[in-house]
């Protein structure tokens, strides 16, 4: 596990520019695992204890580096606006190079660190959930407009798409994934029943019209 210092105040907002600027020079230099408190000490040129006075651990320093304060106050007018908004600030969240470069090891460290965990949700995540909800109505019939799914949905695909195909089309990518979470593959539950009903109906018409033999030729008379 990452190992936790005690906190102290800021009292340099330069020196913490200093520090979190250099953590994410480092990051795209050298990986998230290269990226050592001394590298970027030395980096900022501050001291150990500097850095260990403003942030824990290294993994909540990184996380504030590549997740500066986020949300948007803009008000989306409707239920796609609102999709939209959320794709593309989730797409634009990831795609940088030293969140991509973060993110791997974040998540490790997330596993171990509960409270990393708890930190970097009530900044980045949670806001968005209870906004979902006013635009999302659950229902039994249609499970997949909880904003938990759907936003899980949303990240769990931005963070693929970046951190593993690490992908560079990012503006296709999110018209993509607007089209596929808007109209979806099938549409509802129920049009898709409906229309798997319509399709088996279709080829029991058409194989009562078959011959024995297997053609479509009317017996002759």
């Amino acid at each position: 596990m990452t190992a936790r210092h005690r906190l102290g105040p800021h009292r340099d907002p330069a020196l913490d520019r200093a520090v979190l600027d250099a953590a994410r020079e480092l990051l795209v230099e050298q990986g998230y695992a290269a990226t050592s408190i001394d590298a970027i000490a030395a980096r900022a040129g501050v001291s150990r204890p500097s850095i260990y006075r403003r942030w824990p651990s290294k993994a909540h320093l990184i996380a504030q580096a590549v997740f500066p304060d986020v949300g948007s106050e803009k008000i989306a007018p409707d239920l796609p606006a609102e999709i939209r908004k959320v794709i593309r600030g989730t797409i634009q969240l990831f795609g940088s190079a030293e969140t991509r470069a973060a993110m791997p090891g974040l998540m490790a460290e997330m596993r171990e660190d509960p409270s990393l965990y708890r930190k970097l949700s009530a900044r980045l995540d949670t806001p968005t959930r209870e906004e979902l909800t006013t635009y999302l109505p659950g229902s039994p019939t249609r499970p997949g407009l909880d904003p938990n799914t759907f936003l899980d949905t949303v990240a769990g695909a931005a963070l693929f798409a970046m951190c593993i195909r690490d992908i560079d089309d990012l503006d296709g990518f999110a018209t993509s994934l607007e089209d596929l979470l808007l109209y979806g593959i099938l549409g509802s539950r129920e049009r898709a029943a409906r229309r798997e009903t319509d399709t088996d109906a279709g080829q029991r018409e058409g194989g009562e019209s078959r011959s024995p033999s297997g053609d479509d030729r009317s017996p002759a008379r």
